[in-house]
């Protein structure tokens, strides 16, 4: 805009910048009476934690995020938490994908996830695909603190652009990281990063072979040993399990599409949950 002050004008600039989503939700259950129950909640922002009707399997206690801003950019910040107390066990799933879409020059979206699981608990998450947009920038880090007697099983599968589209990724920035504490040992440390033209490396043999999407799986419990050979058997020829440790067993899924990807993992997730998947996971 620009106002004329003693008959000369002067130019006034006015840098907008385009709005911002931040969310935090955090919540936390325990075991009351042969059930899971929630005992503490916390939601601002664009993000949202809905408790289904009707309860989920085993006693259980189901929670769904949701970020009602519609996906992350450039400049988004989300805060989650879950902690299963005492007891209790928490499955934490997100109501559909998340979206990273593409972001201005300089600017990176985050998600921090912070995850506790107390003695004789067990945390389940079980988000939905991330998706990955053309030209996106996104940082994710998850943390997860677990008594030494807890069971944690967690999984985060994403998707490179929409084939189904006709998306290609060219240039992303994309960073996650796990950190996965038992006992207050550190027994688990994975870190992912892609940054420039991936359209350049990602069709290598050596990282994904072309693949549009992948997951991680991560279980630890005291029974880990005895799940690798079930989902071993349950695996596709671009999938590898792994027991890094007694109680740590690690699984990699590479896939054509987000389609295919899920074809293997429901039946792996399936296995490693104890139970039917959340029906967001089927709707």
């Amino acid at each position: 805009m620009a106002r004329h002050l003693e008959g000369q004008a002067i130019g006034v600039v006015v840098d907008v910048l385009p709005p911002r989503s931040e969310g935090e939700a955090c919540l936390a259950a325990a075991a009351r009476d042969g059930r899971t129950c929630l005992t503490r909640l916390r939601q601002r922002g664009s993000a949202k934690i809905f408790l289904p009707e009707g309860g989920a399997p085993y006693g259980a206690l189901d929670a769904v995020l949701l970020n009602t801003s519609g996906g992350v950019t450039g400049g988004d910040r989300f805060v989650y938490g879950a902690t299963a107390e005492q007891g209790g066990w928490l499955r934490c799933a997100t109501q559909t994908a998340e979206r990273a879409y593409r972001a201005q020059p300089g600017e990176t979206g985050s998600i921090s996830v912070n995850l506790r699981a107390a003695s004789g608990a067990r945390l389940d998450w079980l988000p939905q695909e991330t998706i990955l947009f053309d030209q996106s920038s996104l940082q994710r880090r998850l943390t997860a603190d677990l008594a030494p007697d807890a069971t944690f099983f967690a999984v985060e599968p994403l998707v490179f652009g929409r084939a189904a589209m006709g998306e290609r990724l060219a240039s992303i920035q994309f960073s996650d990281q796990w950190r996965v504490r038992r006992g207050g040992e550190l027994v688990y440390a994975d870190a992912l990063r892609l940054s420039g033209r991936v359209d350049e490396v990602l069709p290598r043999r050596a990282l994904l072979a072309g693949a549009g999407a992948m997951a991680s799986v991560l279980y630890v419990g005291d029974d880990a040993e005895t799940h690798l050979k079930p989902v071993r058997e349950a695996l596709s020829a671009t999938a590898g399990a792994s027991l890094l440790r007694s109680e740590v067993l690690c699984v990699r899924v590479l896939a054509q599409s987000g389609f295919e990807l899920r074809k293997t993992l429901i039946p792996i997730l399936s296995a490693l949950g104890r139970a039917p998947l959340p029906k967001v996971w089927t709707l």
